[in-house]
């Protein structure tokens, strides 16, 4: 990034922190914050952090002053958050917290890779608020301003849980660590949850199996370590007898039976991908670690120029962040282009080629933040 687009940035951030209303975390006199600064021609991210504050007024009136890049706080409450080493700040809880990016989930053009984790956010959420009964009223949502969402859970009763409590409610959002002969061995699972997820996506895989031809669906099964030539026409022989087994009761004949035993314990393959495609796929380190930093909501994301921001909880599904983050003007803005790019905001779709072109001034932050262009 050369100066001239540093500066265009740094003054763009600086308006915007002017004229926005500011929204603090709870108890910010115990967070951490740190900031990363604006810096010229350098690629290099060097966040200035171990920093404290007393009050909503004295953080404010700082990033005002300092106009950072990026700004963080974290999840966890110290006793003396400003203090210079992690040993020193007197660690007293955290909230729980899970980051789902896009990055991690699919790649693809942006549009639609903030598509597709917006509906693993969904899911996230019914896990949290159906199957965990945890109250709406204590989940935060937050876009993180680049390319996924942020969900903080604010009740107390998780703020004292260390890593190994947070890891194991993680793999049961993440579908890890999964038994299937625990969730096989329910007559009638009562409730929503992973036995039930589990037992649909292995009858909607085995009928699927139905649809292909019989070489097919040989060819599919004998690809499977673990199942032979025999094994695979045993269990194609057997396949309505296993459905319907599995419809009432499995029993241990069926877990028993080489082919599925070989299906169900398989770490990749078209039923491990369905059963994934059940899970929400939060950033497992995200959640385990109790002193994250986290972008604080209501400031600008530096690697994109879209406000971090919150969201209540039946607001998700009409969200669009293209349109609803961003908040830099139409005004005409030169930049010039490393490469063409096609990109969709605030209901056009601009198609622009390499080289020198004029753009609205939202289209000009978000290229630059990015790296995709410069200021002429």
């Amino acid at each position: 990034m050369n100066p001239a687009t540093t500066e265009f940035l740094r003054q763009r951030f600086c308006d915007y922190y002017k004229k926005t209303v500011l929204v603090s975390p709870s108890s910010l006199e115990q967070r951490e914050w740190g900031f990363v600064l604006f810096n010229p021609n350098s690629s290099a991210m060097r966040m200035r952090r171990h920093v404290g504050f007393s009050g909503r007024d004295e953080l404010f009136q700082y990033i005002k002053n300092l106009v950072p890049q990026h700004t963080y706080y974290s999840t966890a409450y110290y006793e003396k958050p400003d203090a210079g080493t992690m040993a020193d700040k007197g660690w007293c809880g955290a909230d729980l917290v899970f980051d789902l990016d896009a990055d991690h989930i699919v790649r693809g053009p942006y549009e639609q890779m903030l598509a597709r984790v917006k509906e693993e956010t969904g899911k996230l959420i019914s896990m949290l608020t159906i199957e965990f009964g945890m109250d709406p009223k204590t989940i935060e949502l937050v876009f993180s301003g680049g390319r996924g969402y942020h969900i903080h859970v604010k009740d107390i009763a998780f703020r004292g849980w260390g890593s190994a409590e947070r890891r194991e409610l993680i793999d049961y959002v993440c579908g890890i660590g999964i038994d299937p002969s625990v969730m096989l061995s329910i007559k009638k699972p009562a409730s929503p949850g992973w036995p039930v997820r589990y037992r649909e996506t292995l009858l909607e895989y085995i009928r699927w199996m139905g649809t292909l031809t019989e070489e097919d669906a040989m060819v599919h099964l004998t690809a499977i370590e673990g199942i032979g030539k025999d094994s695979a026409m045993a269990f194609l022989k057997k396949r309505e007898e296993i459905i319907a087994e599995i419809e009432r009761h499995p029993t241990s004949m069926i877990l028993k039976n080489r082919a599925l035993q070989a299906i169900l314990t398989g770490q990749e393959g078209e039923f491990k991908k369905r059963l994934l495609s059940r899970a929400a796929l939060a950033d497992e380190p995200v959640t385990t670690d109790t002193k994250r930093l986290i972008r604080m909501p209501t400031s600008l994301h530096g690697g994109s120029g879209m406000r971090v921001q919150p969201l209540e909880l039946r607001d998700l599904h009409d969200f669009e962040p293209l349109v609803d983050a961003v908040v830099f003007s139409m005004r005409d803005v030169r930049v010039d282009l490393r490469h063409p790019v096609t990109i969709p905001m605030l209901g056009s779709t601009y198609e622009l080629q390499k080289g020198i072109t004029t753009v609205p001034e939202a289209v000009a932050v978000f290229l630059c933040c990015r790296g995709m262009a410069e200021i002429t």
